[in-house]
């Protein structure tokens, strides 16, 4: 494959993580995840993180790295993504990306730079996130930088006060740091495209799906363990609104409506996000097919057999 990174990319429920693992068993390859609420510990149910059974013995990287208190970086996932993809490329190995965090997809594949941090601009913002809450600041920041606005949920008070941060520091806008492509592998993106209809089902099924498996549970585990505390993970879709039932902001019907509501809402988004690419090969087949195509993409043509569970 030449070391060759394949990156499977697109909104959530569309299909993803089984199409990464297929494909790694088919090319020799290792997933590393760009999931970025996957890479927290006891996040399983709901980030729809694989099981031991669903991996189908391919080796998973960057899950369960991150206490629920720390803060996500950016720049840390590029790091520890670009040391296992160098990792497997001389171990003659194929690094499969798999991830709908399309920031993280960017940061380990292109040339991007992050700008440092200002520890005074960031407690003043965060000071003012507590205070005013994340709409205000949303609003702030689509004044400033309505591209950056348009690609972060109103909702997500940590990635609003870093973008504001990097325009207050660098004079620019946050996305003038995200320059054009520039990768720097020799990259195959491959976009799992469903139909908007179906998509929202899948997602609805998914979250009742999740409530069965144990997410309040779950939740209530990761209180204890100081979920609350953690800034970027108390916000993640379905752990922010059960977190919101637990403290009687809403009912449990309330919190469960809400999370599919808001899982399409960012399922929207990244879709925005990716389509911007002009470099993802986007597939809209099922099945057998998908496997093909992928593969052919891949510059494989199909060697075991295995079969592409959706």
């Amino acid at each position: 494959m030449n070391k060759r990174v394949i990156a499977v990319v697109g909104p959530t429920a569309a299909g993803k993580s089984d199409l990464g693992v297929f494909l790694a068993r088919e090319l020799g390859g290792e997933v590393i995840n760009a999931d970025s609420m996957q890479l927290y510990r006891g996040m399983d149910i709901g980030t729809a993180k694989l099981t031991e059974e669903e991996r189908r013995g391919v080796p998973h990287h960057l899950l369960d790295i991150w206490d629920v208190t720390e803060a996500a970086n950016v720049a840390d996932y590029q790091r520890l993504a670009r040391v296992g993809i160098d990792r497997l490329h001389a171990e003659g190995r194929v690094p499969i990306l798999v991830g709908g965090s399309g920031l993280y997809v960017r940061a380990a594949l292109d040339d991007l730079r992050f700008p440092g941090t200002d520890p005074s601009v960031r407690a003043r913002l965060e000071a003012e996130l507590d205070m005013r809450g994340p709409g205000a600041l949303h609003a702030r920041l689509a004044a400033v930088d309505p591209e950056a606005a348009r690609a972060i949920l109103p909702s997500n008070g940590r990635r609003i006060v870093r973008a504001l941060e990097v325009v207050e520091i660098t004079g620019q806008p946050f996305t003038a740091n995200l320059p054009g492509p520039d990768s720097v592998y020799d990259t195959v993106q491959i976009g799992v495209a469903v139909p908007r209809p179906e998509l929202d089902e899948r997602i609805a099924l998914r979250v009742d799906r999740m409530w069965q498996d144990g997410l309040v549970a779950e939740v209530r585990a990761l209180e204890a363990a100081g979920l609350r505390e953690g800034r970027t993970a108390s916000r993640a879709l379905g752990y922010q609104q059960v977190l919101a039932w637990f403290a009687g902001d809403c009912t449990q019907e309330e919190a469960h409506a809400e999370t599919v509501r808001a899982t399409k809402r960012f399922a929207r988004r990244q879709d925005s996000w990716f389509r911007r690419d002009p470099r993802v090969h986007w597939l809209t087949t099922r099945g057998t097919e998908l496997a093909g195509q992928a593969l052919a993409l891949a510059g494989e043509a199909p060697r075991s057999g295995h079969s592409l569970i959706t």
